[in-house]
């Protein structure tokens, strides 16, 4: 299976950022776990992060036209405003799950809202890093 893992704003601050709610393994931990995983399952992982919501825009709609057969996404904070991730996201039919390392349900309110999960498959909250790798379990059907 091809699988496209997005990530959006300062989730490549990783182990800097918030250790307490975040955690203290860093970006390259995630990307290696997930590598690592989607190799010993025999599955194609393409991951991106950027800080600029176009650049994730982007990459949905490279994804539309490259085969990509499932999207793993942590808009960070672009979950709660972004219409135009959103709509990007509404526009492919491509499962997708979003994936968010914390549970915002606990953190502050503006965080409780999520404007791009209605046009997801799933959501995966507050199960820390673990949470992607439940999402990738999850489109490859294990």
């Amino acid at each position: 299976m091809k699988i496209l893992v997005l990530n959006g704003p300062n989730i490549n601050f990783l182990g800097i950022r918030e250790k307490g709610i975040y955690g203290i393994e860093d970006y390259n931990f995630l990307v290696t776990t997930l590598a690592e995983k989607a190799k010993n399952e025999d599955h194609e992982l393409e991951v991106y992060q950027s800080n600029y919501e176009g650049g994730l825009i982007d990459k949905i709609q490279e994804a539309y036209h490259n085969g990509t057969e499932g999207i793993i996404i942590n808009p960070g904070a672009f979950t709660h405003y972004s219409y135009a991730l959103r709509d990007a996201l509404g526009s492919v039919e491509i499962p997708k799950i979003e994936v968010h390392i914390s549970n915002v349900h606990k953190r502050e309110e503006f965080r409780h809202l999520s404007v791009t999960a209605p046009v997801c498959t799933g959501q995966v909250v507050g199960l820390g890093l673990k949470g992607y790798a439940l999402a990738m379990d999850f489109l490859t059907g294990r």
